[in-house]
């Protein structure tokens, strides 16, 4: 189903009076209207909508063409990507320049809480209502727990401690202190596990982006393998084995994933959906680019785009097949389906050519449109209907191989990676570098997340898990572009700062140390 972003969020969740005199005399406005709405479970699919219609907001998974990108734009973060408008966060964040009342990661602060909001409103009601049978009453919970973590995930990761709120609050109750990260962490373990076992294993194509049971183990495997959880009952190897079994595969074509044509792939575990709609506000515009560089304000590192192997397997310091004047040639499919190297043709129905006008020398491929303007008369830099990706089979291969890698299990984890790189005909590992050990084994399946899931907004999050995000500011420190200058200011590198606003507002809260 295509998720219809409106005014449902407020018109679901709240009473609208009508504006007569009669407005005075109206029920609370802290709390959901009963008496005209809950009657069927349409209406809780209704609201449901208001759930998912949040994920789209540009500060989380919309983007922009030149404003905060939210998480579509988070490989500006780390070594992946320069954001070349700083202005939008991560350049600022990067340079050290950042301040507490920065916009975004106010928006994005906010948003994660309306979408924990919405969350909290829906099940309540659903919980109360005696109108819905027990069975779908679950898998819709189900749903609500599923988003529910999904934004708490996103707060512990940039945030760390933030308020732990799971009811609908009155305005008395609003202003509460900070929670910690493993009281957050143990909430979100708690819906996931709810969610994966409720949520149905597929929905009706006309449901076709609602959260399902491999949705819930996918994103529960991303928050376990971030916290070190690799085996037992609800650890990464347990959860992705029940994945396994679930019909998801990898999509025979790398580079044509990512267009609209595919995004119902079986490859597409979970993905926030957009359709640009006339009279609605429902496209996405991280797909977008200008008519003279495509993706102005997200340029592809070159320490990023050196690390893609060329065909043989080889890194391109130690193989002869690379060539630095036609730096795309003979290089790893996944290079030329995520990069534009200079000389290739980024809007295929007017032959414009990427030049390397970009300081980094490189454009962003991956995602974006390859027309200047479509079969709608829909130009490149207005609104799109690419889903964005949150949950792929080919993630979720990784997640297990480097859970194998991390316990020992070297031939496991070997066979996973070997598995994603035949997909894009790269050469099993034990062909290009023979016998491996466990240490050996661990760097291979973090380069192969690199090359794999490069300008998808995991980077970062991976970087802090591994301890390497020091290493990744050297990293951009030393790539030639300007005017950059990436520093590593310890913990405040890896770590939003609470907005000031809401510091400002609620007493109870304290502000990160770090800031």
């Amino acid at each position: 189903m295509r998720i219809i972003k409106s005014i449902c969020i407020i018109a679901t969740f709240i009473l609208m009076s009508s504006c007569s005199e009669d407005y005075l005399d109206r029920p609370s406005l802290d709390r959901i209207a009963e008496d005209n709405f809950w009657k069927t479970e349409e209406d809780a699919f209704l609201a449901l909508n208001g759930l998912y219609s949040n994920l789209q907001s540009s500060s989380l998974y919309g983007g922009s063409l030149n404003g905060w990108q939210g998480i579509p734009g988070f490989d500006g973060i780390g070594d992946n990507a320069f954001n070349q408008f700083k202005w939008e966060g991560p350049g600022q964040f990067m340079e050290g320049s950042m301040i507490t009342d920065n916009g975004p990661v106010l928006a994005f602060w906010t948003d994660n809480y309306q979408g924990i909001f919405l969350s909290n409103a829906f099940i309540e009601q659903v919980q109360e209502t005696d109108l819905i049978e027990a069975e779908s009453k679950n898998a819709l919970l189900g749903q609500a727990y599923f988003i529910r973590a999904l934004h708490y995930f996103n707060l512990s990761v940039f945030f760390e401690d933030a308020p732990l709120i799971t009811k609908v609050q009155t305005i008395e109750e609003a202003f509460v202190p900070k929670n910690t990260y493993e009281e957050i962490y143990n909430q979100i373990v708690e819906d996931l596990t709810f969610a994966s076992q409720n949520l149905p294993e597929i929905h009706p194509d006309n449901l076709f982006g609602y959260a399902t049971k491999g949705a819930a183990l996918g994103l529960f495997a991303r928050v376990q393998l971030y916290n070190e959880v690799y085996q037992g009952e609800n650890g990464v190897l347990e959860l992705t084995n029940q994945l396994l079994s679930l019909g998801y595969a990898l999509h025979s074509n790398y580079g044509d994933l990512f267009t609209p044509q595919n995004e119902t792939s079986s490859e597409i575990v979970f993905s926030v959906r957009f359709l640009r709609e006339v009279g609605t506000n429902n496209g996405e515009t991280f797909s977008g680019t200008f008519q003279g560089t495509p993706k102005v304000d997200q340029r592809p590192m070159p320490n990023l785009v050196n690390d893609y192997y060329c065909t043989d397997g080889l890194p391109i310091d130690q193989s002869p097949l690379f060539d630095p004047s036609n730096q795309g040639a003979n290089r790893d499919p996944r290079a030329n389906a995520t990069i534009y190297f200079n000389g290739d043709v980024f809007l295929t129905d007017i032959n414009r050519t990427f030049t390397g006008n970009s300081p980094t020398g490189y454009g962003m491929r991956k995602y974006i449109r390859r027309l200047e303007t479509d079969e709608e008369g829909v130009r490149s830099f207005q609104e799109g209907s690419q889903d964005f990706y949150l949950i792929r089979y080919a993630d979720v291969l990784l997640m297990r191989a480097e859970a194998m890698a991390e316990t020992g299990d070297v031939g496991g984890a070997m066979s996973l990676v070997n598995q994603v790189r035949a997909r894009v005909n790269m050469p099993p590992v034990e062909n290009v570098e023979g016998m491996v050990g466990q240490a050996e084994m661990i760097d291979i399946v973090r380069h192969e997340r690199r090359v794999e899931l490069a300008l998808e907004g995991l980077r970062f999050m991976d970087l802090k898990r591994w301890g390497e995000v020091e290493e990744a500011v050297i990293r951009a420190i030393q790539d030639p572009v300007g005017p950059y200058n990436p520093q590593y200011l310890g913990e405040r590198t890896q770590v939003f700062p609470i907005p000031q606003q809401e510091l400002d507002v609620n007493p109870q809260l304290e502000q990160h140390p770090a800031w």
